[in-house]
């Protein structure tokens, strides 16, 4: 079970909606690219199984990098995450710390570096470390510092963990999907996004909030094996702020829930903690 706890924000959908020939590709909305891309914006979530029991928490960092001159990258960013058993009912019997690095640059940041250092249970370890050369459209995959492949794909790709911030500050009104194209499982795979309406959100961190409901449908496994639908609830406004994601497992469902929030370009949330949020509760479309 723990093996699921990313799937919050890398996971695959069994997809029954709609066919839509030919999805766009989505576009970032360059109003509020500022906003999700402040510098400094950090995102913890408890993460319960089937809503009660919790097993672990997620950390998510997105930081402006110093020195764009010599990385060569026009505004690079660091998103960080944290994925861990920590206060869970069953760190004790399989303890997971995942730490994940990804490295972002340009308009559309696209990533051009990512690694990401396992550790799950008590022996095993891993070091994989993937460079992306988006104008040659090849990518390289290290694995404790061995050659494990290199791949060359038909076009520019977001990794698993910018495709999921980049998605968040595109065109969330339309009826339709749109595509984020992803490399995962050593191919480019299109990745389409539906928005589902609006919703209502009580007792979250923010309060209560007007919430877009979102899934993804990314048939791939990527580094964790996912399954089940994945739904994700973002603030309806400019700042996009995910409070809310649920993953359908095999045995129960995942839930991530917002438990602190600070980004100084929000300026409609002040910078919030709470050690225990309470379940929210979701309202009927609206």
């Amino acid at each position: 079970m723990l093996s699921f706890l990313p799937v919050l924000v890398l996971a695959e959908m069994d997809s029954t909606l709609e066919n839509v020939s030919h999805p766009p590709i989505g576009i970032i909305d360059p109003e509020i690219v500022d906003i999700g891309y402040s510098g400094r914006e950090i995102l913890q979530y408890d993460v319960s199984w089937s809503g009660g029991i919790k097993i672990g928490e997620l950390r998510l960092e997105v930081t402006a990098i110093d020195g764009s001159e010599m990385e060569g990258r026009e505004n690079p960013f660091e998103i960080k995450a944290f994925v861990s058993t920590k206060g869970g009912a069953v760190h004790l019997l399989y303890p997971i710390s995942d730490v994940h690095v990804t490295k972002v640059y340009g308009p559309k940041k696209l990533p051009y570096f990512y690694e990401v250092w396992q550790e799950e249970g008590y022996n095993y370890k891993a070091h994989r470390v993937l460079t992306y050369d988006q104008e040659k459209r090849r990518i390289r995959y290290m694995k404790n510092d061995k050659l494990e492949g290199e791949y060359q794909v038909e076009g520019e790709v977001n990794n698993e963990f910018s495709s999921f911030f980049n998605s968040r500050l595109m065109d969330l009104s339309s009826a339709y999907p749109f595509v984020v194209p992803t490399f995962a499982d050593k191919k480019r795979v299109e990745v389409a996004v539906y928005a589902k309406g609006v919703q209502k959100i009580e007792k979250t961190l923010l309060g209560d909030i007007s919430a877009v409901k979102v899934m993804p449908v990314m048939k791939f496994k990527g580094l964790y094996d996912k399954k089940g639908d994945t739904v994700i609830w973002y603030s309806n406004d400019k700042c996009r702020v995910p409070v809310k994601i649920n993953s359908k497992i095999a045995i129960g469902s995942l839930t991530a829930q917002l438990t602190e929030y600070e980004n100084p370009a929000c300026d409609i949330y002040p910078s919030a903690h709470k050690n225990n949020v309470p379940d929210t509760d979701i309202k009927g479309d609206t």
